[in-house]
């Protein structure tokens, strides 16, 4: 056969054209990944790495997975868009299947992360004024410093970190800011004109940042006696990351919003959604909010799968196992740099006193790939499938590179 022209452009070409005809809005490491299957990916030459990333906790199940692969074509061969204009016959059983799992009465389905906060905002702001009785335009909802809920002009507006927000004003009003773990700094920014409390169980753009044991407990119970909304963004650190099914169930409570989306889909396809109860969720009308492709049929097929993997594989309860394991030989580390690795699951921080990226590129030679975060902190967070075994060789170069 002859060789295509594709086959003939290598990495560096590559680059080359993304550099040129791409917006530099992402610095990535400089491998060019043409395939992939479970823990590993491989670049156009061939070259294996251990994906310490997934995609951002996207592919907990793992890349490609197959069973996943075979619900998407399946339902690729009968229908896959039909907007909600019309119903489908894949939506119902998600809606049934996502309540079964999480106790949650209602789900909203939307694309991307940030949509789904987007959704989860404006249905706190339609609460507090329909069923709380603020005020027309004077809802409050409370974030924390160090946040990350996605890249919308909303969103950003109360980002604590200036890069997002620099040149993209004017802002959207209605947030405050609090310290992150910070229960007493919560009750005092609520106000009667405060109708949500909106948190990340533990921050993963921050640098895999752990609050206070008990803070989420503490935040829940004031949240209920003020009349107050929990909302929860488990966009990253729900379904399996931190070795529970969401990260919430490590204090044992219950939110009255739960965001979720990246490994909803298993890496196959956009997919996020807000859960909440009637009350809440049943403030939308026909025409409040939409999206033409959320809860479509195919996104519906790949979500009801990605969820069948999680539980049938048992990956939650691997990514507690595996994730102590990793934590634990991670700890042993003995180098200058090193300031403190901490973690839960199979989301691993490892913060350096120096730029972490030239340690991600030195990794990223030694078969890793993995990425910075906030300039000095090493993000550890493989797809849940990974096994023991590629943890021990991990480790061996993350020494080999840390020490």
């Amino acid at each position: 056969m002859p060789i295509t022209e594709e086959q003939l452009i290598g990495t560096k070409e590559l680059i080359a054209l993304e550099e040129a005809y791409g917006a530099h809005n992402y610095h990535p490491l400089d491998v060019v990944i043409e395939r992939a299957a479970g823990a590993w990916v491989y670049d156009v030459e061939g070259k294996r790495y251990l994906d310490c990333l997934a995609a951002y906790s996207a592919v907990n199940q793992g890349h490609c997975h197959p069973r996943i692969l075979e619900a998407l074509v399946e339902q690729a061969k009968k229908v896959t868009l039909t907007s909600r204009a019309f119903r489908n016959a894949q939506l119902p059983l998600l809606y049934k299947e996502l309540h079964d799992l999480t106790g949650m009465e209602m789900t909203l389905p939307m694309n991307s992360g940030a949509e789904a906060v987007e959704t989860a905002v404006k249905a706190a702001r339609k609460w507090g004024y329909t069923k709380k009785g603020i005020a027309a335009g004077k809802a409050e909802i409370i974030v924390c410093a160090g946040n990350f809920h996605g890249r919308t002009v909303t969103v950003v507006s109360f980002s604590s970190d200036e890069q997002y927000r620099e040149g993209f004003g004017p802002f959207t009003p209605g947030f405050r800011i609090i310290p992150f773990g910070d229960a007493k700094a919560l009750r005092v920014a609520i106000t009667p004109n405060t109708c949500a409390f909106l948190v990340e169980p533990i921050q993963g753009e921050a640098g895999i940042v752990i609050p206070p044991d008990g803070f989420l407990r503490e935040a829940a119970a004031i949240c209920r006696e003020q009349r107050v909304l929990l909302m929860v963004d488990e966009i990253q650190s729900g379904l399996g990351r931190t070795g529970k099914l969401f990260a919430y169930m490590h204090e044992g409570i219950r939110p009255d919003v739960l965001i979720v989306g990246k490994a909803l889909a298993g890496g196959y396809y956009p997919v996020s959604a807000v859960l909440a109860s009637k009350e809440i969720l049943g403030v939308f009308g026909p025409g409040d909010h939409g999206s033409t492709f959320g809860g479509n049929p195919l996104a519906c097929a790949v979500a009801r799968m990605s969820l069948r993997v999680l539980i049938e594989e048992k990956l939650v309860e691997r990514s507690a196992e595996l994730g102590a394991y990793f934590l634990e030989k991670l700890r042993t580390l003995r180098s200058p740099v090193v300031k403190e690795v901490r973690g839960r699951g199979l989301w691993i921080g490892i913060e350096l006193t120096t730029e972490a990226r030239k340690y991600c590129e030195a990794l990223k030679d030694e078969g890793i790939l993995c990425k910075e975060t906030h300039s000095h902190i090493i993000r550890i967070a493989p797809p849940l499938v990974i096994q023991r075994e590629e943890i021990d060789w991990a480790f061996e170069r993350i020494r080999k590179v840390l020490e």
